[in-house]
């Protein structure tokens, strides 16, 4: 066996991204950027007034000030304020020259013959200057972001109503196994429901990826080769679940080998999820996930994602969160990094959930995330300091 770390290197190593293209803005949502996103212009462009009010000189604010324009958001200015003067300004509207504060329209009297008086002794600026949010060449969004709608008033802001971004990448999942069942189906008494599967799909589609589903294909020998040659020519990843351990029916890893794919991994030092194998044909890329649900879950979150975001060039995909352990965590062995489900209290502490074993899937669906027991650790205490892996 490996350890996890040996894995993510083995996964990232000659691996080659995906290509992009260009998409418009309004269905980049949640893709990857696959080029820096750089301002072409100040922001703001020039000094605009932050309020409705009239601007003049903050020198003469005691005064009587006469109204020498009006200036609506849009237009330019004609004038230049001089001594006892003032434009009447809109919000957003361009600051006339001269002009060093803007006084806010509900503190203003308006006076006959076009003239207004400051009610208040001072004022603040209520000015918005050239440049003070984004200058011109200022990188605003980097290469390898996944495009949050915040990002996407960025790039409106700055032009690129084509981002460039990374192709999604094609995943196929494969059930094997002759003792599962799709859910639609009630299980006999030596089945159970697929439930692997449909969470792996979930995951990806979650993750951005385009996905096919080629359903269970038990434990026979030419239906895998028929579904894994299928699943290599239509997809850049392959997921299968299942037939990866040491028994008589696990015919996944030979299988693999005869359709092409070599062996990178088999066998990783983590609990659960020790089966699992990785391979690789060319630019094709295949997973071995044991059956067990909760393996397969661990699987995806710390080396499926690993893969998918270096095919995307994405560069940050693991939130965690800094908490203290609420009780006391033990297991019996030590020679795998173990998971443990968790979910983080009112007061930031991290809960450990129930957990039964690999079956146990349901304990991480009332989980916020999961938290590692690394190798030669046997238990963590009540208020160790923890790093929670979000889901």
């Amino acid at each position: 066996m490996i350890t996890l770390e040996e894995a993510i290197e083995t996964i990232h190593k000659d691996l080659k991204p995906l290509g992009s293209e260009r998409i418009g803005l309004q269905r980049s949502l949640s893709r990857i950027l696959r080029e820096d996103v750089v301002s072409d212009m100040d922001m703001p462009p020039f000094d605009k007034s932050a309020v409705d009010g009239y601007a003049c000189r903050k020198e003469d604010i005691k005064n009587a000030l006469t109204v020498v324009e009006t200036i609506p958001a849009g237009a330019p200015a004609r004038s230049t304020i001089g001594r006892n003067q003032c434009a009447k300004i809109m919000t957003g509207a361009v600051v006339p020259e001269g002009a060093d504060c803007v006084l806010l329209k509900e503190e203003v009297d308006e006076l006959p013959e076009r003239q207004i008086r400051y009610k208040r002794d001072s004022t603040a600026v209520n000015i918005c200057y050239q440049g003070e949010d984004v200058v011109v060449g200022q990188k605003l969004v980097p290469s390898g972001t996944r495009i949050t709608p915040s990002n996407i008033a960025t790039l409106a802001l700055a032009g690129y109503h084509s981002p460039q971004v990374s192709v999604r990448p094609k995943v196929g999942v494969i059930a094997t196994g002759d003792e599962i069942v799709e859910p639609s189906e009630r299980p006999g008494r030596t089945k159970i429901r697929n439930s692997n599967s449909y969470q792996l799909i979930a995951h990806c589609q979650e993750f951005g990826c385009e996905t096919r589903y080629y359903g269970i294909v038990g434990d026979v020998k030419e239906t895998i080769l028929s579904a894994v040659r299928k699943g290599r020519e239509e997809n850049d990843v392959l997921l299968l679940t299942g037939g990866i351990s040491a028994g008589d029916l696990d015919l996944v890893p030979a299988l693999l080998e005869e359709t092409g794919f070599k062996i990178l991994f088999r066998g990783i030092k983590i609990q659960p999820g020790r089966p699992t194998i990785f391979a690789r044909l060319e630019n094709k890329y295949v997973f071995g996930i044991p059956g067990s649900p909760v393996a397969s879950f661990i699987v995806f979150e710390v080396l499926v994602k690993e893969l998918l975001a270096g095919l995307t060039e994405l560069r940050s995909f693991v939130h965690t969160a800094h908490c203290t352990l609420s009780r006391d965590v033990k297991r019996q062995k030590t020679n795998r990094i173990g998971w443990r489900p968790v979910s983080i209290s009112a007061d930031g502490s991290a809960q450990p959930v129930e957990y039964h074993g690999t079956a146990h899937i349901s304990s991480y669906a009332n989980a916020d995330g999961m938290i590692p027991l690394p190798i030669g650790i046997i238990e963590l205490k009540q208020g160790t300091p923890v790093e929670v892996r979000l889901f």
